[in-house]
């Protein structure tokens, strides 16, 4: 196999096992660099293994179902692979404080789903950084957090 190859399966288990409908914190020991950088629009950006894990750990108690999935192959180039995604889910969990917009308090059952690109960098098989555009307007409106206009 290539090094394309190679990253897009590593990023390909990624997107199933950290962000999929079931998420498996090991991963995130696994292939993710230990000073990974996870940065998206709608969240502080996270540095780091623990803080990673802490980050996805109140997520999914905020919104149990919390489910991401990509919507088209994988492309990549040399240490870089891109995806695009789409998902989200109920905030029927406790407060959340995550958001840069403002935070929910417990079980607003307010329901998400938006979409967004990734482009992820790898270094020896490793994830080092997740950077991702998200259609985070769309999210945070439909949380109650912004206001449609």
């Amino acid at each position: 196999m290539s090094l394309q190859d190679d990253n897009k399966a590593i990023v390909g288990r990624w997107f199933t096992d950290f962000w999929g409908k079931t998420c498996n914190l090991d991963v995130v020991d696994e292939i993710a660099a230990p000073d990974m950088l996870l940065k998206y629009s709608l969240h502080e950006p996270r540095n780091g293994r623990e803080d990673i894990k802490a980050f996805m750990t109140d997520f999914r108690a905020a919104f149990p179902d919390l489910n991401f999935w990509g919507t088209a192959d994988l492309i990549a180039e040399g240490d870089y692979v891109v995806g695009r995604w789409e998902g989200g889910g109920t905030h029927t969990g406790p407060a959340f404080n995550d958001f840069l917009a403002g935070g929910l308090a417990a079980e607003t059952g307010r329901r998400m789903h938006f979409t967004g690109v990734t482009v992820l960098k790898l270094k020896n098989g490793k994830i080092v950084e997740e950077i991702g555009l998200d259609d985070g307007v769309t999210a945070l409106t439909q949380l109650g957090l912004l206001r449609a206009v």
